[in-house]
């Protein structure tokens, strides 16, 4: 069962892996925020056409639309954040703050809201990875001394409402199926970037290429990677799940080792060789700790 998750969780993570690759083969001109906005609609979209036919909103029962709008507005915040702190520190920077800053903060939501501590093992698991995203990220991050504040703050909102999300689609999932959940949330979220898409300028997305990169966006690393890890969400702790989701970088430098001929050097192999250790340790079922005679596993 916790396999399971964690591999669906990682495959989640292996296609929002290449969402940076893809960004480089957008078009120029092309708006983060507009590009946000574009997956969130068409992932939404796509979703929503699935659990429709397979009738999910009908069995799900009435729907709990204040904490859908919730959570839609936290993946909207989280794509407004993300793409501000990374506009402000560089990519390197931007994403190591958002995307190391998210574990640790659904680790402390899931304690704050459902009195449940993830456990030791998650803790050290999720700072070993840490350490390799940082081994990663920051050769390439320039002069510490360029950070801007304002983009750490972006960049830590970031973290928060990714980690929100999780916790909230966590709930979601004990009353309706998982493509339902994703499309009730995105939908909302790409309502609040709607403005967003009117005053930008588009004009962009009529160049060549633009579609294949909005659509890959859109299904792949939107509508099947979110799906995909809200199922193993549905089979894990939100703050494991979030812990694994760190594949992410990791996937993105073989990529670039691979198709961009990048290469690591000394430091980005010991990154990378951490954070396979920590996946693979926050993968593997563990055994019953005594804190489960309290309705706790340790993780």
């Amino acid at each position: 069962m916790r396999a399971a998750g964690a591999g669906q969780v990682l495959l989640a993570a292996i296609l929002w892996g290449t969402t940076g690759t893809a960004m480089t083969l957008a078009p120029a001109g092309a708006d983060p925020g507009a590009v946000g906005g574009l997956r969130l609609l068409i992932g939404g979209l796509a979703l929503a056409l699935v659990a429709l036919r397979q009738g999910e909103f009908r069995r799900a029962g009435p729907l709990p639309l204040g904490t859908l709008a919730g959570a839609g507005l936290m993946i909207a915040a989280y794509q407004i954040c993300f793409f501000n702190g990374v506009a402000r520190n560089g990519v390197a920077l931007g994403t190591l703050v958002a995307i190391g800053s998210s574990p640790m903060l659904a680790g402390l939501l899931q304690w704050r809201v459902d009195r449940s501590w993830p456990g030791k093992r998650w803790l050290v698991a999720t700072l070993v990875a840490l350490v390799g995203c940082s081994m990663l990220l920051l050769p390439a991050a320039g002069v510490a001394a360029e950070l801007e504040f304002p983009g750490l703050l972006a960049s830590l909102g970031a973290g928060l409402a990714y980690a929100g999300y999780a916790l909230v689609s966590k709930r979601l999932l004990q009353h309706m199926a998982p493509t339902a959940v994703v499309a009730a949330i995105f939908l909302p979220g790409a309502l609040f970037l709607l403005p967003l898409l009117f005053m930008t300028d588009l004009t962009w997305t009529l160049q060549p290429g633009a579609i294949l990169v909005i659509l890959h966006l859109g299904l792949v690393t939107t509508a099947i990677a979110y799906l995909l890890f809200a199922r193993g969400l549905n089979r894990l702790p939100a703050a494991v799940a979030v812990s694994l989701s760190l594949a992410e970088p990791l996937v993105a430098t073989l990529l670039g080792v691979l198709l961009v001929g990048e290469r690591p050097g000394s430091r980005g192999l010991f990154g990378m060789l951490a954070l396979v250790v920590a996946l693979l340790w926050l993968s593997l079922p563990v055994a019953r700790e005594k804190g489960e005679q309290h309705g706790q596993v340790a993780i």
